[in-house]
């Protein structure tokens, strides 16, 4: 066999691993998306008590009065959020990242949540979004007015203008550090 040919041997192997992980990642993340309806009702599984008493913990709800009740507000802010960050790390497009502004706002409503006792939900939660936007929107503006000077500059098309955007990070981590 010559070398021309065990390289192309070694890349269609390669290709062949990659297809395969690529395969299971894919019917992973498709069986947790599949799985959201069921996760918004484990809300259904917690008393409509004040107190609720576990082997792993007890829970007092002061403002809402029924764990229950925090129960199903919670699930009903986790799950979109669960879902945007899906959407949010296996997205290709530009402009994924102004995905950021509804998961930074379902995490302030999340957090406001838990710390229910301090005030009202979805109250003045856009003045601490300010900042978060204040940074995300100058960049897809920034990253819009790049692909508009290539476009007018010089002939690409959309695939290749959207390949040049493109980040691909090798794994997760990889993907989380280009965000900081």
């Amino acid at each position: 066999m010559s070398n021309k040919q065990q390289k192309l041997k070694n890349q269609e192997s390669k290709f062949h691993r990659l297809d395969r992980k690529s395969l299971i990642i894919g019917s992973i993340i498709a069986t947790l998306i599949a799985m959201t309806p069921y996760l918004f009702y484990l809300y259904e599984s917690v008393p409509d008590q004040r107190i609720w008493n576990t082997f792993l913990f007890n829970y007092e709800s002061k403002y809402y009065e029924s764990a229950f009740v925090l129960a199903w507000t919670l699930t009903g802010k986790i799950i979109p959020i669960f879902l945007l960050f899906i959407w949010f790390f296996t997205c290709r497009h530009w402009w994924y990242h102004v995905l950021l502004v509804p998961i930074a706002m379902y995490t302030y409503q999340i957090l406001i949540t838990i710390n229910d006792d301090t005030q009202f939900i979805d109250s003045n939660q856009l003045i601490y979004m300010i900042p978060i936007m204040a940074v995300i929107i100058p960049s897809i503006y920034l990253i819009r007015a790049q692909i508009f000077n290539r476009i007018t500059s010089v002939d690409k098309t959309m695939e290749e203008l959207e390949e040049e955007f493109k980040m691909t990070p090798k794994n997760f981590w990889d993907k989380l550090k280009n965000y900081f």
